[in-house]
């Protein structure tokens, strides 16, 4: 009897996914090429969300001692019989994440980093019983394990025995085997982004940059060795002297299919849950990312969204992707944004590219100094993706789908009510405006509040998403009035108002908002104020026994708009 394959949503240990009767789209084809390459050191640079701790998991399931051959069997890996006879099952694996160490205090990160390397440390206790290891080494291993709490688990290493472990845990594993090691190090700049974040950067890059120094520089116990992370640190903050190392960035074209789905992958995914129809609207909100000369889409996105639509068919797309982290960087350009800033974040929103160079690598105390910097880690991190190279290390760069624009528009305009929130006599006026029926006085100050954020251009988007950033942004003022009770798409008459306002002196608003496009701003208000009176709008508010209804037809296009009040 055939079962359908359940969807992975946050699966990250391929044997569980292998075992367990998820949907597996093949990204083996990696274990080739990183073996064709052969380089001792590759570091993966990738946006979260893009399959690194999968593929971390598949390479240590691969080269491991303990590996079962038949997690690999149909996948493009196993055609490789050769390959995977030479080097399938044939290695000690070291595998450690750092994404859990983030803590407040310096102290407390570095004694996550002994967790870590202490819990990864126990795998192998075996060593304490190996008859090819000294007593000296064996407790050189024990050091690594060493526990104050039998219960909690506290590992308690020292300062030296921690910045030495990957390299002791190599040396190891190599006298028992005779065999050298893999080493996987999997989100390998988390520590140093909380660090930056909690004021010990400094401290964090000190004992980073030793462990790493330690584990990879003239380290000939190791085979091997794969890092993932977000952003590519800069070679002389924690990777100095390091000859044999490769970085693999967003702008590689090697190993660029192996992170991310493709067109095809995600075509096979959707026919296989009978989800055909849906290619449209999933390429328009998850694809456009080009790593290398390959367009993928987010997997994390594509995969919540089928999953969400295997039971609920009409479900409408999510930003998934931005509720799995924050948008702290985002946030920070458009805080820090000049004129020229906000006219080019204005130039993406409408799906314009905008010439940047690229600083790929940077450190993360680096990265709030300047708005260049934070540029280059959009790019890094998936809130852009580059469409062409223009010149060494400079990019056209574009937001690569509706989800990562809507993320900018939220961000947009999240920062405009924060600073139209503080003219307060403005804002005041601006409401009472409506309030009194002054649409002259209404139409100044919207078109005012237009010219300060960002406009939606006729060749951006459709029309109705343009109405809907409109009247978004109208909603998203007037709802920061705080004593009106105000309502959005709400059932009123025979259909759906854009608008309604009950206000604390028992008058009555509806607004309806049209855009404009390239007609006339006066029939786009008579549109609207007939389409108040056609489908009832107010019904709501005479129900209410509001005193007073004004009726509000608004047209806008780009920074200017046209406010007209049906006569009473």
């Amino acid at each position: 009897m055939n079962h359908t394959l359940k969807l992975p949503v946050g699966i990250e240990n391929f044997e569980e996914l292998r075992t367990e009767g998820f949907y597996y789209v093949d990204k083996t084809r990696m274990i080739t090429e990183l073996l064709n390459d052969r380089n001792k050191v590759t570091l993966f640079t990738r946006p979260r969300r893009f399959g690194k701790s999968l593929n971390m998991s598949m390479l240590k399931h691969f080269f491991s001692y303990d590996c079962d051959p038949a997690l690999f069997d149909g996948l493009a890996i196993a055609e490789e019989r050769e390959l995977c006879e030479k080097y399938m099952g044939k290695y000690p694996v070291i595998s450690v994440s750092l994404k859990s160490v983030e803590a407040p205090e310096y102290d407390y990160a570095e004694a996550e980093m002994c967790t870590v390397i202490g819990n990864e440390a126990l795998r192998f206790r075996f060593l304490l019983d190996s008859d090819r290891l000294s007593e000296e080494e064996k407790k050189q291993y024990q050091k690594l394990i060493h526990i104050d709490d039998g219960d909690q688990r506290m590992f308690s290493i020292s300062r030296d025995t921690l910045t030495a472990s990957l390299r002791t845990l190599s040396g190891l594993l190599y006298r028992h085997y005779g065999q050298k090691a893999v080493l996987l190090i999997d989100e390998y700049d988390v520590p140093l982004d909380k660090a930056q974040q909690y004021g010990y950067y400094n401290e964090m890059v000190s004992l980073i940059r030793g462990m790493f120094g330690q584990a990879f520089k003239t380290n000939d116990n190791i085979f091997i060795a794969v890092l993932t992370g977000c952003l590519r640190i800069a070679k002389e903050s924690i990777f100095t002297g390091l000859n044999n190392f490769r970085v693999m960035s967003v702008t590689n074209v090697r190993f660029n299919e192996h992170f991310g789905f493709s067109d095809n992958e995600v075509k096979t995914m959707l026919a296989y849950y009978g989800l055909e129809d849906k290619y449209g609207v999933t390429k328009e909100w998850y694809d456009g990312y080009r790593f290398g000369n390959a367009d993928v889409y987010c997997p994390w996105d594509v995969i919540n969204h089928v999953a969400q639509l295997r039971f609920e068919p009409d479900a409408l797309p999510k930003a998934y992707w931005i509720n799995s982290s924050g948008n702290a960087i985002l946030r920070a350009l458009v805080k820090q944004a000049d004129t020229k800033t906000m006219r080019e974040l204005e130039q993406l929103v409408n799906g314009m590219p905008v010439v940047k160079k690229i600083h790929e690598e940077l450190t993360y105390n680096e990265v709030y100094d300047s708005t260049d910097n934070l540029w280059s880690v959009l790019f890094t991190t998936g809130y852009l993706t580059g469409r062409r190279e223009t010149a060494p290390d400079t990019y056209e760069l574009v937001i690569p789908n509706r989800e990562i624009r809507m993320i900018f528009t939220d961000q947009i305009l999240s920062w405009f009510y924060e600073e139209a929130g503080k003219d307060t006599h403005t804002f005041s006026a601006f409401c009472e405006a409506f309030e009194h029926g002054d649409t002259a006085e209404a139409e100044r100050l919207f078109t005012a509040y237009l010219k300060k954020t960002i406009s939606v251009r006729d060749t951006a988007t459709a029309d109705g998403l343009k109405e809907n950033f409109y009247h978004g942004l109208l909603l998203g003022l007037l709802d920061r009035q705080g004593k009106w009770f105000i309502r959005s798409n709400v059932e009123s008459g025979d259909g759906y108002s854009d608008i309604l306002i009950e206000t604390d002196s028992d008058t009555g608003i509806v607004i309806e908002v049209k855009y404009a496009g390239k007609g006339s701003l006066e029939a786009a208000c008579k549109e609207a104020l007939a389409q108040i009176e056609e489908k009832n709008y107010a019904q709501q508010l005479i129900d209410d026994e509001m005193k007073t209804v004004l009726k509000y037809g608004i047209a806008c296009r780009r920074k200017t708009c046209m406010v007209r009040m049906a006569p009473q």
